[in-house]
């Protein structure tokens, strides 16, 4: 059995479905609920505590309109509807994995990025059940949690943005601070290991903390770990079995379909699928290809069935990494417009 891992998602308040998929607990709405963010604070009206109060104690009753209405605060109140509509949103499907989808193909706007996080982490929890390797613990670490890169005599390494700002902002120094600093971090250096044990306890004794770095240069068990993470999300959300493994370089003079990982990969794929030029400079920002075979193709486009799906990753210019899974909800040539949850 592998140790515990991102114990701080909340995933153990959760139920679990046979297929091991989360049902949300009153336990895992009031670890929202106890989020700094949805804490009244201190100049917060009697109304305003009330329902916190309430809530607590039942997550999961409705709150009328004229609750609301009785807060002092109108933006206090406007939250709180945020937050609510958000619940209802994620209760009225079975599953966390579910929401998460229809979510995301329903369109998040108004939804808090903070919850699509808290929420996308959840989920890749979940996909990650009783995973060995450290590597791809890791990497699925990318699935909601934006990286900076940094690039230097052969290593291409992700590091946690928030941690790398935080430690740079403490002026907690060390050698792989360079290397962020060379990538436009803060300029002083941040003191970060490079994950190098694939042994998946040691790797969750420190997996809340965010603050190893990862190496997906070719050849680098970080790479590899990258496409076990994202064939493990894929099943779980999708429930469609791939396999994945990493590329060099897109040479297909039939290549049928990509899905670019962020904004930027997206951009730069679709250009070259449309033959257009890219600069070099624009083409150095991708830092990672796949490419994803499905293993059963009943539910594959038939102009696609049997043919390669290019998967791309890349930083902006800032050198700023923000993966969007929901590309893959959304981008992968299945012919049903839901998953078989």
């Amino acid at each position: 059995m592998t140790a515990d891992f991102w114990i701080a998602s909340g995933h153990q308040l959760c139920d679990r479905d046979e297929a091991g998929r989360l049902i949300s607990t009153p336990d895992l709405w009031r670890a929202f609920l106890a989020r700094p963010e949805l804490v009244p604070p201190e100049e917060a009206c009697g109304a305003e505590r009330a329902l916190h109060a309430a809530l607590l104690a039942d997550p999961l009753h409705p709150v009328a309109p004229a609750i609301l209405a009785r807060l002092a605060d109108p933006d206090a109140a406007e939250n709180w509807q945020v937050f609510l509509d958000f619940r209802d949103r994620v209760l009225s499907h079975p599953t966390l994995e579910a929401a998460w989808l229809a979510l995301y193909r329903g369109g998040v706007g108004g939804v808090p990025p903070l919850f699509l996080q808290m929420l996308t982490q959840l989920v890749a929890r979940a996909a990650l059940e009783g995973e060995a390797d450290a590597y791809t613990l890791r990497a699925a670490e990318c699935l909601f949690r934006p990286q900076r890169a940094a690039i230097h005599q052969g290593a291409l390494l992700l590091a946690d943005e928030e941690v790398v700002a935080a430690r740079a902002a403490d002026g907690d120094l060390g050698a792989l601070g360079r290397l962020l600093t060379e990538a436009g971090a803060t300029p002083r250096e941040v003191a970060l290991d490079v994950l190098a044990d694939a042994d998946a306890a040691a790797y969750a004794a420190r997996s809340d903390a965010h603050d190893l770095a990862l190496d997906i240069a070719e050849g680098r068990p970080g790479q590899q770990g990258l496409a076990r993470a994202l064939e493990r999300f894929i099943l779980h959300v999708l429930g469609e079995p791939v396999t994945i493994r990493p590329t060099r370089l897109i040479e297909d003079a039939d290549w049928s379909w990509h899905v670019g990982l962020d904004s930027e990969a997206t951009g730069i794929a679709n250009a070259l699928w449309n033959g257009e030029a890219v600069a070099q400079e624009r083409l150095a920002r991708i830092l990672w290809l796949g490419v994803l075979e499905f293993r059963e193709t009943t539910r594959v486009l038939p102009r696609v069935a049997g043919r390669p799906v290019y998967l791309a990753l890349a930083m902006n210019p800032a050198r700023l990494v923000r993966l969007k899974p929901q590309n893959l909800a959304t981008g992968l040539p299945l012919i049903a417009a839901e998953a078989a949850l």
